[in-house]
């Protein structure tokens, strides 16, 4: 922890030397005179590795704007999104063009996963070298499947040859099939398709062994399970060019939210056991996960309301992403440091954007203790899909810092 930043050593200054040493006289001389009542961070700004912020053609749900002016306000400058849009993100132009509306009408920076294989139809490589050209940061099949295993490999290495980072979101879909939540006692109960976890490790272990075989750097995104995170751990004591996250929520929900076919618990991967959200746990506190994301999805007000098999997918998290991080702190499951390593740093390394995120700079004001209710009032993104509704949460951003 770096000196404070005021004399009364209220505020806990996390801000990296190259970050701190860039802001405005205007936001340092602020930032001394504030007179807190108790304990705030300042904490560099969080980059997010993946969020759907339903622009392009998802509209009905959520826009450039509104969720970009959602994440600014709940401390994320840097967001990753994936290429499974609607058109796909395989376009040179389209790229542009969904970067300048994000900071234009949003105000914050966006970093795209371009298409791996083309249409993402897991049957030809995209035109990575296009998508290079254009500024995607890495690629990825999203959750589609690849036709064979021969194609994954092919495109593996041809992606290597453009030194392209590859973003997995791990799934065999012949074993998660239709599934809608965790194949467990909960889903039994009440009759609902599940998902084994071992859907989830069939391709994890796959991938990792193409990653193995062609050493593309990789990233694996919302592991959900205990093996998992096994395999990632013996991955990175191989050595592997690998890293990974988990989402924000599945540090805090298992399956047993979806009692009374709760759809605002819906969400693929899907919620899991106890057992493994401990293991996440002890994976988050030893390093084998290296960020957690908030795996954003925010949802219009009728999406949740068919039965819960019909129902759509996601959670919206930017609103209740800084409280829960709080109480990781809090419950010691992180100390401040590895937090801000977690949502911060890491990602921000991850997304390969480091250079250009210390030049950019600025700072996030966190009021860790501060108490707020959740509801349609007090969240900023237009989704208000959350099974955080109506719940006391602790710990907020109270002001950003951007430029």
């Amino acid at each position: 922890m770096s000196t404070l930043l005021n004399t009364e050593a209220t505020i806990r200054d996390h801000l990296p030397q190259t970050i701190k040493n860039a802001l405005p006289n205007a936001v340092t001389d602020k930032l001394a005179s504030i007179e807190a009542e108790r304990e705030m961070w300042l904490l560099p700004p969080l980059v997010d590795l993946c969020a759907r912020l339903r622009e392009p053609g998802q509209q009905q749900h959520g826009t450039l704007e509104s969720e970009g002016r959602a994440a600014r306000g709940n401390g994320f400058l840097h967001v990753v999104i994936p290429p499974d849009t609607n058109p796909i993100l395989e376009n040179g132009s389209l790229l542009k063009g969904l970067r300048e509306r994000a900071l234009d009408d949003g105000g914050i920076y966006l970093h795209i996963l371009g298409a791996l294989t083309a249409g993402l139809e897991g049957e030809q490589p995209s035109n990575i070298a296009g998508l290079k050209k254009g500024g995607c940061i890495a690629v990825s099949n999203a959750r589609r499947p690849f036709r064979n295993d021969l194609v994954l490999l092919r495109t593996l290495e041809y992606a290597a040859t453009f030194g392209m980072k590859v973003f997995f979101y791990p799934d065999e879909p012949s074993l998660s099939g239709e599934g809608v939540a965790h194949e467990g006692y909960i889903a039994s109960y009440h009759g609902l398709q599940g998902i084994p976890w071992i859907a989830e490790t069939v391709a994890l272990s796959t991938q990792l062994l193409m990653v193995e075989e062609t050493g593309v750097a990789a990233h694996f995104s919302q592991l959900s399970c205990k093996s998992s995170i096994e395999l990632m751990r013996w991955a990175k004591d191989k050595g592997l060019p690998v890293t990974c996250d988990v989402a924000m929520h599945q540090l805090y929900l298992t399956d047993d939210n979806l009692e009374g076919f709760n759809a605002q618990a819906y969400v693929l991967p899907p919620l899991r056991s106890n057992t493994d959200q401990q293991a996440i746990r002890r994976g988050l506190k030893d390093g084998t996960i290296d960020a957690i994301c908030s795996h954003h999805e925010p949802l219009n007000s009728t999406a949740k309301k068919a039965p819960f098999a019909e129902s759509t997918p996601g959670i919206s998290n930017f609103d209740t992403f800084m409280a829960l991080a709080c109480q990781l702190v809090h419950d010691e499951v992180l100390t401040l440091e590895q937090l801000v390593d977690k949502i911060c740093l890491n990602p921000a390394k991850i997304a390969g954007i480091s250079e250009q995120y210390e030049k950019i700079g600025g700072a996030v004001l966190v009021d860790p203790n501060i108490e707020w209710q959740v509801t349609a009032q007090s969240m900023l993104s237009n989704g208000k899909n959350t099974p955080f509704f109506n719940q006391q949460l602790q710990g907020r951003v109270v002001e950003t810092f951007f430029g």
